[in-house]
């Protein structure tokens, strides 16, 4: 496994590895008297959290803070399972999430539908989170975990409901979970730099994640950290791109909804992803990116879940 990469202002980011796959999810390490990290990814990640955090000489007992941007089971799943070894920890969740964290049944519920017989191996166990070790941050809110440090939350839907950004006064930046999409830093080797939206199911909402991105923008930050992956210090880049993507996301959608009325919501999805991946492969082709480059794993992966988020909202 790499080493937890420094990336300034007191912040250390720990590849955690979901789904086996490296530059995939990543959690944040904010290193202040009151030890505080932002993501956990799913269970089998956190092994590699743990190591992580011993590469950084840190000790998981003494953490105060774990926040999750939201509960989808790559940015909280592994929670329950981290609190374990975690005795002086609370957890920080999103008002319209707590309830899940609590009591997991949902969750785990709905993974099981998407990943089938898939699911044990990419996501068991989720644990659930004693209600007393919940702590609920409203729009606005604040923590104080360091004298140099604020984090400011702000609920940012678009990709989920129960999805809040954490403003970071030290480094003038924010932590986007999914709501400014997903960063392929793969490809900065090539001289290319992608951003795209997480259009995953089941509360994709267009209109809401550019609200989102409008508000992250008046923040004027200098960097954003994404959950996958990693951080950028060119947020005009990331906007901009958004702006372009996110509408061409949607049509394709619209176009696969309106053609096929009667197709099952499998064939509809199917019928997105090919038409998604194949939007994105031509602009990589442009670009020269050879079609073996190990970036197209999890932008195929990607693709089907976008697809499965789109198809559910023309279906709703």
């Amino acid at each position: 496994m790499k080493k937890p990469v420094d990336l300034g202002y007191g912040i250390s980011f720990i590849d955690v590895y979901d789904l086996g796959m490296p530059q995939r999810t990543g959690t944040y390490v904010l290193h202040e008297e009151e030890l505080t990290i932002i993501e956990t990814s799913a269970s089998p990640s956190i092994p590699y959290l743990l190591k992580g955090l011993e590469a950084l000489g840190l000790e998981a007992k003494n953490i105060k803070n774990i926040i999750v941007t939201h509960i989808h089971l790559d940015h909280a799943g592994g929670v329950g399972l981290l609190l374990e070894k975690c005795p002086n920890a609370n957890v920080i969740v999103h008002p319209k999430g707590k309830r899940h964290l609590a009591d997991p049944s949902r969750l785990i519920q709905g993974a099981k539908a998407v990943y089938g017989e898939k699911f044990d191996e990419l996501f068991d166990p989720i644990l659930p989170v004693p209600e007393e070790r919940l702590i609920v941050k409203e729009d606005g809110d604040t923590l104080q975990i360091g004298e140099n440090r604020t984090l400011t939350f702000l609920h940012t839907p678009g990709h989920a409901n129960h999805h809040f950004s954490i403003y970071d006064s030290r480094s003038n930046g924010i932590f986007t979970g999914d709501t400014a999409g997903v960063f392929y830093p793969q490809l900065l080797d090539y001289g290319v730099e992608l951003y795209l939206p997480s259009t995953s199911p089941n509360q994709f909402n267009p209109k809401a994640m550019l609200d989102s991105i409008e508000r992250f923008e008046n923040l004027n930050v200098d960097r954003i950290y994404f959950g996958h992956f990693g951080m950028s210090e060119n947020p005009s880049a990331v906007f901009e791109q958004l702006r372009y993507w996110l509408p061409k996301f949607v049509e394709v959608g619209e176009r696969i909804t309106k053609e096929n009325p009667n197709a099952s919501f499998e064939e509809k999805t199917n019928a997105i992803f090919n038409g998604l991946f194949e939007m994105i492969r031509a602009f990589l082709d442009e670009r020269r990116i050879p079609r073996e480059a190990d970036v197209y794993n999890i932008l195929r992966l990607d693709s089907q879940v976008c697809a499965m988020g789109i198809a559910d909202y023309f279906q709703k």
